[in-house]
């Protein structure tokens, strides 16, 4: 008799060749770059006071499948790079793919979880507020929330096509 193990849906990881690019590139550029898109992607929450949670908090943010971290905090309304804390206070780490998967709301983080594709490590109830805030996000009213969306959603057959297993 055959026994079967659980699939669990495994992501297409992006080559290491395709995150070169950005390796070569000082981190400080791609930090601030997406520093700046968080700011703008979430401008209204910030001003709103939505994402105080956050604040003094150290949020790290790792890409497995390119092998890049980011680190940031929340100061005041905006988001900015935290370089000088030692320890983070939550890390969440998952492939490109699979935050691309969160973005475009054809999975959720919970999924992600358990399937052992997302990973938060930390404090606990940082992590959980963090993912109430993104559950409970309203995209349709947000344009650029909305543009996100749709780019990962267009963009997701085709990186998979490529790079799936």
């Amino acid at each position: 008799m055959q026994t079967s193990k659980p699939s669990v849906s495994l992501s297409p990881l992006l080559p290491r060749p395709f995150s070169l690019p950005l390796k070569l590139l000082p981190v400080a550029w791609h930090s601030r770059a997406l520093v700046a898109a968080l700011n703008r992607i979430f401008a209204e929450d910030l001003n709103d006071g939505e994402m105080d949670f956050l604040q003094g908090r150290s949020v790290a943010i790792e890409v497995s499948d390119m092998n890049l971290s980011y680190r940031l905090t929340l100061n005041e309304t905006r988001f900015v790079e935290n370089i000088n804390q030692a320890e983070n206070d939550l890390t969440v780490r998952a492939s490109l793919y699979d935050f691309m998967s969160m973005a475009s709301r054809q999975v959720d983080p919970d999924t992600l979880v358990f399937q052992r594709r997302l990973v938060m490590e930390g404090d606990t109830e940082l992590g959980l507020a963090l993912k109430n805030y993104l559950d409970a996000m309203d995209v349709e009213s947000s344009r650029v929330l909305s543009i996100v969306e749709s780019v990962s959603r267009k963009t997701m057959p085709v990186y998979k096509k490529l790079f799936g297993r």
